[in-house]
């Protein structure tokens, strides 16, 4: 069995044997799970080694291109050479790279980065899926977006409880979504994280997993538990 299956398994047991309460959670870092394009989602991604990088500099087409990020997490840049890239946001980038184009060569430019393949993060993706796996995330990456990468799900998903777990500063967190709801547009489609655990529950036979989503809290909510 997969070492992720493993780890993914210890999780369910562990919510298993939980009193039913919910999870203990911490609204100021844990609130509802910004949706993709949101300034909170968007600042979220930290670029990495390998990603693939459009800059865009304003009213300058020799300075709009795409470069990749190289082993060593630096881009070579026109004009201003090699940028450590790795590590930084795209709004980070952006801003360094508007520093060093204004210090000798533009007034005031205008520089937006954005993430166009993002070869250095990945999420899983399992459960009631017709084909589940680890996959690239490739730029802003949403829910509806990680279950495609799985070729969706299959007959015996269960939509309206799909849990993604995350690991956020050494804290296990876990969370559900109704993607029925993220369909119909009643629900936001919320933005994947680099080393995310999406988990579609089957519709029938839910056994253990009911109680993980019994001890989770209102839809969108990440809350911390235990055991792992």
């Amino acid at each position: 069995m997969p070492r992720f299956r493993l780890i993914l398994l210890a999780a369910l047991v562990s919510l298993a044997g939980c009193t039913g309460r919910a999870p203990p959670t911490d609204p100021a870092t844990y609130a509802a799970y910004p949706a993709a394009g949101e300034p909170a989602a968007m600042g979220d991604y930290r670029i990495g080694p390998g990603d693939t990088l459009a800059i865009n500099t304003f009213m300058e087409k020799e300075l709009t291109l795409e470069v990749e990020v190289d082993a060593s997490g630096n881009i070579l840049f026109p004009l201003v050479g090699g940028v450590h890239a790795a590590g930084l946001s795209s709004a980070e980038l952006s801003k360094e790279l508007e520093h060093r184009l204004g210090q000798r060569y533009l007034r005031d430019p205008e520089v937006s980065v954005t993430v166009t393949t993002a070869v250095s993060q990945k999420v899983t993706v399992d459960g009631s899926v017709m084909q589940a796996g680890v996959y690239d995330l490739k730029g802003q990456t949403t829910l509806l977006q990680a279950i495609a990468f799985a070729k969706g799900p299959n007959r015996t998903a269960q939509l309206d409880s799909v849990v993604i777990f995350r690991t956020v500063d050494g804290k296990r967190l876990a969370a559900r979504f109704d993607v029925d709801a993220i369909r119909q547009g009643t629900m936001p489609d919320p933005q994947i994280r680099g080393d995310d655990i999406v988990v579609v529950p089957f519709s029938h036979g839910k056994g253990a997993f009911r109680d993980v989503l019994s001890a989770l809290p209102a839809l969108g909510v990440f809350a911390v538990f235990g055991g792992i």
